[in-house]
């Protein structure tokens, strides 16, 4: 079902999570999944060629509160939140004794592999690569010498968190090279996950105000991309909603 012109899951979390672990066993498909907050939607409404890559993934998970009440408006009973943070927890967790194996792509250096400590303290070991890129642009040769990396690992989830838009693009690209079952893109998780952000209290994430939250830990960081995202979304919401209902 469509959010402000994207297509969102709207089964919610435990059908995502029961899907993903299926598919993470079968054969290597490299199939995009992002759990896509208001950042995301609202560029792909205003960007084409970022809309065109955006609904190539696999899945657009609901990470937003209010993408799910668009998509209950709509009719979605089954929606609820999919956060990064939260689908990347549940996975680790629920996989730990499958032959499921994860790798850990993303953070500056040091965050990965403080991430994959975590991940063993949730009682998945399971975690056979991690990575920090480099903060530039990157080159063909670039992800190819990652996904040799990555195909070498024999990983079947490749975890990246980079910051969006950016990641949307960087998995995109990465895919291109890797033979594994997923790739998604979990932004905020690396840090949330490693305690060098603090997450929003559960309360404030049910308004759906983690993202003034966030805006009051960081400022500098995100005053210009909320200010800026947050009329636009509401504004999308709107015209689309109006454009249904009539």
């Amino acid at each position: 079902m469509k959010v402000i012109g994207t297509d969102v899951y709207d089964q919610g979390m435990d059908a995502a999570i029961a899907e993903f672990i299926v598919l993470a066993q079968s054969r290597p498909e490299n199939h995009l999944v992002s759990p896509s907050d208001a950042t995301v939607l609202v560029e792909a409404r205003r960007n084409s060629k970022f809309r065109t890559l955006l609904h190539s993934y696999f899945w657009n998970l609901p990470d937003g509160v209010p993408s799910v009440w668009i998509l209950k408006r709509k009719g979605a009973k089954k929606a609820n939140r999919i956060s990064g943070p939260d689908f990347f927890k549940r996975i680790i967790i629920e996989t730990k004794d499958l032959p499921v194996q994860h790798f850990l792509c993303g953070g500056v250096v040091g965050v990965a592999e403080d991430l994959a400590k975590q991940c063993n303290l949730w009682g998945n070991s399971n975690i056979v690569g991690t990575y920090s890129p480099p903060f530039r642009t990157l080159s063909n040769d670039d992800y190819r010498e990652m996904a040799v990396r990555i195909n070498q690992s024999n990983a079947n989830v490749v975890w990246i968190g980079i910051g969006a838009p950016k990641q949307i693009y960087f998995a995109y690209e990465l895919a291109k090279y890797t033979k594994v079952q997923f790739l998604v893109t979990i932004g905020a998780a690396f840090d949330f996950h490693t305690n060098r952000v603090k997450k929003a209290p559960q309360w404030i994430q049910k308004m759906g105000m983690e993202w003034f939250y966030r805006l009051c830990q960081e400022p500098r960081r995100l005053a210009k991309r909320y200010f800026k995202v947050v009329p636009l979304f509401i504004f999308y919401a709107f015209v689309d909603l109006f454009k249904r209902g009539n």
